[in-house]
C-alpha cells in the first residue's frame, strides 16, 4: 500500500487568503455558529420554571435579540464577501467557484477520486480551493442568500425598521411564514453538514498535503510546491 503523505522538498510561500478574506471566514464562522445555537432554542425553547416576576425572567428575548444581531451582521458580512470576489486577489475571485469550463469539471473529478473515493491519488494543482472546494462555496453561497431571504422574510413581520421590511415580499413568495419557517430550519441543517466536513478536509488536507491548510486562514501563507506554482502561473499568462 502506498504512503498517502510524501513530504515535499522544493516549496514556495505563497500569500493566498488576504485579510478581508481571514476576517470574513472567521467572523461568518463566528456568525454561523450563534445563529444554530440560538436558532434551536428559539425553534424549540425550553421550558424553564421560576419564582421570579417575568420582566426578570427574560432570557428568551434576549436569545432572540442575539439571534436577531448575528442575522445582521452575517447579511453585511456576506455582502462584503460578494464586493470582495470582485476586487480581491485572484484566490478570492468568484471565477475560482463557479464551474464555467469543461477544466473546472474534470479538475473536481480528479479531486472526487482523490477526496471521496481514494480511488487515486494525485498532486493538488490547485493554490487556493480545488475545483471542488470552490464550486461546494458557491452552492454554499447560494443557501446563505436563502437563509438571509427567509430569516428577513420572518422577521420583516416584526420590524419598522426598513431593512427588514425590504423583505416583505419573501413570505407570499414561498407560501406564507411556516413553509418559510420551514426552509430557514432545513437550511441550519445544511450549514451543521457543512461545517463538520468543512472542519473535517481542512484537517485532512492539512495532515495528507503538509501545505499549512489550517493556519493559512490566520496568516494568510501556504507552502506551495514549486512546480505547481510555475504552473499556475503559466496558466494565468
Amino acid at each position: 500500500m502506498n504512503a498517502i503523505y510524501h513530504p515535499h522538498k522544493n516549496l514556495r510561500r505563497v500569500f493566498v487568503w488576504e485579510l478581508p478574506v481571514r476576517y470574513y471566514h472567521w467572523l461568518n464562522a463566528l456568525c454561523i455558529l450563534t445563529l444554530i445555537g440560538t436558532g434551536f432554542i428559539i425553534g424549540d425553547p425550553p421550558a424553564i420554571l421560576t419564582g421570579r416576576e417575568a420582566y426578570q425572567n427574560y432570557w428568551f428575548g434576549t436569545t432572540r435579540f442575539i439571534h436577531f444581531l448575528a442575522a445582521y451582521v452575517f447579511l453585511f458580512n456576506f455582502a462584503f464577501r460578494i464586493y470582495w470576489g470582485f476586487v480581491g486577489n485572484q484566490f478570492a475571485s468568484w471565477r475560482n467557484f463557479i464551474p464555467t469550463n469543461k477544466k473546472f469539471f474534470s479538475d473536481m473529478w480528479m479531486v472526487m477520486k482523490t477526496d471521496i473515493f481514494m480511488t487515486k491519488r494525485e498532486e493538488e494543482k490547485s493554490i487556493g480551493h480545488n475545483r471542488l472546494a470552490g464550486a461546494i462555496y458557491f452552492l454554499t453561497f447560494i443557501a446563505f442568500g436563502i437563509q438571509c431571504l427567509t430569516g428577513f422574510g420572518l422577521y420583516a413581520a416584526m420590524s419598522d425598521w426598513w431593512l427588514p421590511n425590504l423583505f416583505t415580499w419573501v413570505a407570499p413568495l414561498f407560501g406564507g411564514d411556516f413553509m418559510l419557517r420551514q426552509i430557514h430550519h432545513w437550511a441550519m441543517w445544511f450549514f451543521i453538514l457543512f461545517t463538520v466536513i468543512h472542519v473535517y478536509l481542512v484537517f485532512y488536507h492539512d495532515y495528507v498535503e503538509g501545505r499549512g491548510e489550517l493556519s493559512s486562514m490566520a496568516g494568510g501563507w501556504k507552502f506551495i510546491e514549486e512546480e505547481v506554482f510555475e504552473e499556475n502561473k503559466e496558466e494565468k499568462k
